[in-house]
């Protein structure tokens, strides 16, 4: 029998501390697995739903991007996936009397935890303005309300559109489409907040916005260099990777400020000899300063240049341009300043060159930690500078690897939710559909924020996700959604956005990965693009969790005729009925689908092609990889402060909060806790379990304050802290972004301690 859903929130006033583990997965993964399970569908659903992730016949699971081989395990899931599953496949369910009982004051204190602990929302549901809490509205009633602000807008640019990576290419490209036909650009989307910074570095010095290797690449690699990532909590499944990788002879560097339990040794619960005793995967654990990776990668350039025979001379000189101002830039690294930048020692930057030297084929994985800084395009960019230098982009074994975070992001950014798109990509659609696309840039989403707060925005669509959740300086942020006229939100569980909203909100429920799709045309499947540029179906096997949910395609094809009208010729009402149409019309549009609906027949999908992986050809401005040159960044810290990661606990998948545990980190039954090492602590004045507000700093001179932090000693690296998001993401300035990707710095804030 599953559980009931929690009454009142926990109390997480006195989260208790072990010591941090140091190995991942094994039996307890297994156990915590079946247990949250079993607490959210019970014993029979659990089965028949774990069993079909991930398979070829099944669904893709509603958590991270990582791809699968051709060989699939019975078992093709791991920890958090499950845990994701579990909590769109729950037995819980959030109805209308729901929302009679809970005012939306109320809904307002309630933590992430439990608001996403009630349940699948059953019904539309409308607040109206004036009210204090959610009514039901007929489907009818809610197109016609957003049909109604949004022809009551004094342009089409006063709307933001805001799509979540869980969104399927189907339900991306329909998205799109309608809101270029309205006639904006506004799309912003999560990649805004996290590989933004990726897709900007590697356009520019690859010409595409992805990572270049695919899963056989990572068993081929020599060495293979993990940054700013902690697979074990954020995406599990990638320590089956490493361990194959080691199996064949690969070499591990781990790059991260905190030491982290699966980069340790990975107890693959695949296997007998893994659950028992498990495989170390780190052969060098850099344990790096929050933000200091430029500055080791530059350094890291300086050595493989100055060491003889290093460089691979016949791909600089086929295949890229820029060289010579990047040497000179790299032979001024400093071994003193890149001590102070990165913490390290001179023996572990020599070990890793070592390393770098002995290796033929590299591969760099990479993710947050590198992407949320003020500098994290340049320090990506110094990352393709070393792989450019021996040649290892568009050989076996050898690439780019930003790990992305949520199961379709990538695939969304395909698709064309893009607030700067390409002219060729607007072209394609136009002549495909008949319309005039809008060419001025949109939105992303710190400018969509700006909008709302200065009032040129005045309705936000979100497609999924939990947009006031995850972005930053949430009173800023809050305050702005707050100005909207109409927030919208298509949901399968409730979370903050739906507690804070403009003065009218719709919530629009929408059928899981895990729920059947059955349109006029029979049963459905979406597709999804991995992390590594596979695409391959989705297909739900359970019924819905109400018969009054609408698929993502059917809720954008609504709308567009509601809002639309007589006025669009595009065939929305076909495209609702059979998904298969909208496969053909992205096939015409989009490069790398042609014959779409054929080729995602084949049981595992196709892979897109990759022009730089595939035939070593750089579509960029020069028509070759580019090097580039920066000066060397870093954060610099006044006297008594530290500097502030944002994270994750291992219960948590992206703003969705599962448990309140952080197994790996030894922290349990709460998450407004601050991760400080000891040194740092005794300096502050700061013991062991006593209580701090954590007070950002930046040069605004604005206050932003996170009260009521527990100080737990852990090893992190000197100078800095680490503590969960979403609780901290009032301390990151809105203001504070990337240089050319505009992501929110999460990874790199000035904090001071404040005690009673």
């Amino acid at each position: 029998m599953a559980a009931k859903p929690p009454a009142g929130d926990p109390v997480q006033d006195a989260p208790q501390v072990s010591p941090p583990k140091h190995a991942a997965a094994g039996l307890p993964a297994i156990g915590h697995t079946l247990k949250v399970a079993q607490r959210q569908m019970g014993l029979a659903r659990t089965a028949r739903t774990l069993l079909k992730v991930n398979q070829k016949d099944g669904f893709d699971c509603p958590g991270c991007a990582w791809p699968e081989g051709d060989k699939r395990h019975t078992a093709e899931f791991c920890e958090n996936g499950a845990k994701a599953v579990a909590e769109e496949a729950t037995l819980r369910r959030v109805t209308p009397e729901f929302f009679t009982a809970h005012p939306q004051a109320d809904l307002a204190t309630r933590s992430g935890y439990w608001l996403g602990q009630q349940g699948r929302i059953t019904e539309p549901m409308y607040l109206p303005e004036g009210a204090d809490r959610y009514e039901a509205v007929t489907w009818e009633r809610a197109f016609a309300i957003i049909a109604e602000e949004l022809r009551a807008l004094g342009s089409p640019d006063e709307a933001l559109f805001y799509t979540s990576g869980r969104t399927s290419n189907e339900a991306a490209f329909l998205f799109q489409l309608f809101v270029r036909e309205f006639g904006t650009n506004n799309l912003p989307d999560c990649s805004n907040m996290c590989h933004e910074s990726s897709g900007s570095a590697l356009n520019e010095t690859i010409g595409i916005g992805k990572g270049s290797v695919s899963l056989e690449d990572l068993h081929q690699a020599d060495l293979i260099i993990v940054a700013g990532q902690n697979p074990g909590t954020n995406h599990p499944r990638m320590l089956t990777a490493l361990e194959r990788a080691k199996s064949a002879g690969a070499k591990i560097i781990s790059v991260n400020p905190l030491p982290e339990a699966g980069m340790e040794r990975f107890k693959n619960p695949q296997s007998p000899f893994g659950m028992l005793k498990g495989t170390a995967l780190n052969d060098l654990f850099l344990q790096i300063r929050i933000g200091g990776d430029q500055a080791l990668f530059r350094l890291l350039n300086k050595l493989v240049l100055e060491a003889d025979g290093a460089t691979d001379e016949e791909f600089i000189r086929e295949h890229t341009h820029g060289y010579e101002e990047f040497a000179a830039a790299a032979k001024d690294a400093d071994w003193a300043e890149t001590l102070t930048a990165t913490g390290l020692t001179r023996p572990e930057i020599e070990r890793a060159l070592a390393m770098i030297l002995a290796s033929k084929r590299t591969i760099v994985c990479w993710a947050m930690g590198l992407t949320q800084h003020k500098h994290s395009v340049v320090t990506i960019r110094e990352v393709v500078n070393l792989l450019l230098l021996r040649g290892n982009i568009g050989r076996p074994g050898a690439g780019v690897c930003p790990v992305r975070g949520h199961s379709n992001v990538q695939g969304d950014r395909t698709m064309g939710i893009f607030e700067r798109p390409s002219p060729a990509f607007l072209d394609a659609l136009d002549k495909e559909f008949g319309i005039t696309s809008p060419r001025e840039h949109g939105f992303d989403v710190v400018r969509s924020i700006r909008a709302l707060r200065d009032g040129e925005a005045k309705v936000l669509f979100a497609m999924g996700g939990n947009f006031v959740g995850a972005t930053p300086d949430t009173e800023v942020t809050e305050a702005a959604i707050r100005r909207a006229s109409l927030t919208v939100h298509v949901s399968t569980k409730l979370n903050r956005s739906h507690a804070v909203t403009g003065r009218r909100a719709l919530i629009l429920p929408t059928l899981g990965r895990t729920d059947k799709d059955v349109q006029a045309a029979g049963k459905q499947f979406v597709t999804v693009e991995d992390s590594m540029g596979m695409v391959h179906a989705s297909r739900g096997n359970l019924a819905p969790a109400s018969p009054h949910l609408l698929s993502e395609p059917a809720i954008v094809a609504r709308m567009a005729r509601a809002v639309l009208g007589e006025d669009s010729k595009t065939p929305w009402e076909e495209f609702e009925k059979d998904y298969a149409a909208i496969r053909d019309r992205i096939s015409r549009v989009v490069a790398g689908f042609e014959d779409f609906n054929a080729r995602v027949a084949h049981p595992g999908g196709f892979q897109l092609p990759h022009a730089p992986r595939d035939e070593r050809r750089f579509p960029t401005k020069t028509g070759k990889a580019n090097f580039t040159a920066a000066p060397v960044e870093y954060p610099r810290v006044p006297a008594g402060r530290l500097l502030l990661q944002t994270l994750r606990s291992h219960d948590q998948y992206n703003t969705t909060i599962y448990g309140l545990d952080d197994r790996y980190r030894g922290i349990t039954g709460g998450r407004r806790v601050v991760m400080v090492n000891p040194e740092d602590a005794a300096e502050l004045g700061l013991a062991d379990g006593s209580y701090t507000d954590l007070v950002s700093e930046w040069r605004d001179g604005v206050e932003r304050r996170a009260p009521g932090f527990r100080v737990v000693y852990y090893p992190t690296a000197r100078g800095c802290a680490a503590a969960y998001y979403p609780e901290t993401n009032v301390l990151v300035p809105l203001d504070s972004t990337a240089d050319t990707s505009n992501t929110p710095a999460s990874k790199s804030v000035v904090v001071r301690f404040e005690t009673a």
